[in-house]
């Protein structure tokens, strides 16, 4: 399938989902996986699950549901993860070391090639492997680590200014988890990341479950 066209960002936020059970039916010793299946493990419809996978170009067999090899392979191409990005990380604090210490990363094809802060007590350092550099040396080293991504961790009042410097330094995507609003120059290509949004959906879920509370119309 063409990329050219973006499928709905709902399917392609739960083909990771499907890919984590996918793969573990195969570790198991299933040759097949039904999208029915696939649909109770995860409270979805059917229906729902073919058309997510169909955005991958795989069919499935009448009866016997999709291969699990082939399957996985086509989720993984799709996604692009079946290809090596190298990403820095702007912003060496905590959710730098959380985000370098995830080790599902590595198996979706992202490396992380070298992180950048303006603090001298970091520059020199490591964070789970990841050497710190100097945020003055940011446009050098992204050419020499290759790296195509640039992760955006630093506090919302600095955001724009490590984009603005990421992006002269030749990066080709961006993925912000700062919640300050920013302006990114056209040809790069840009994700936000609000952390907060999932906690506030868990929020309104616990307050629906619980019998104290009453819930205002939303609609």
């Amino acid at each position: 399938m063409s990329k050219q066209k973006i499928p709905a960002a709902p399917s392609i936020k739960r083909l990771p989902s499907y890919l984590h059970l996918i793969r573990q039916a195969k570790d198991e010793g299933y040759d097949f996986i039904s999208g029915t299946l696939i649909a109770n493990a995860l409270h979805l419809e059917p229906i729902q699950v073919r058309k997510d996978l169909a955005i991958t170009g795989i069919v499935g067999k009448p009866k016997r549901g999709y291969p699990v090899v082939p399957l996985i392979a086509a989720i993984e191409h799709f996604l692009d993860w079946d290809n090596t990005k190298n990403a820095i990380i702007v912003g060496a604090g905590n959710l730098a070391t959380a985000l370098t210490g995830y080790q599902e990363f590595q198996y979706h094809g992202l490396n992380f090639v070298g992180a950048f802060d303006t603090a001298r007590e970091k520059v020199g350092k490591q964070i789970h492997g990841v050497p710190v550099f100097s945020m003055d040396t940011i446009k050098e080293q992204v050419k020499n680590l290759g790296a195509s991504i640039a992760i955006i961790t630093v506090p919302p009042a600095h955001a724009q200014e490590a984009i603005d410097n990421v992006a002269a330094a030749g990066v080709k995507a961006i993925w912000n988890f700062s919640n300050a609003k920013v302006t990114v120059p056209e040809g790069i290509v840009y994700q936000r990341e609000d952390l907060t949004s999932g906690y506030a959906m868990l929020c309104v879920m616990m307050g629906e479950t619980s019998p104290s509370r009453t819930m205002t119309n939303l609609d």
